[in-house]
């Protein structure tokens, strides 16, 4: 994923988003296209546990 044009506050910055991908496992099993990027899906979760919140109510922009 290219850079986040407008990110929230406490997302991944950019720096933080490049030490951190190279540690991440990439999908090599054929099929669908993941639906989030990973850099989304880490930003949901960290938005999550921060603010102590049910997956239900976690925003749509994650």
């Amino acid at each position: 994923m290219a850079s986040v044009a407008a990110t929230r506050r406490h997302d991944l910055t950019d720096a933080q988003w490049a030490a951190l991908e190279p540690l991440l496992r990439t999908g090599k099993r054929p099929g669908r296209p993941p639906t989030w990027s990973k850099r989304l899906l880490i930003d949901g979760i960290r938005w999550r546990t921060r603010v102590g919140s049910p997956w239900r109510d976690v925003p749509e922009c994650y």
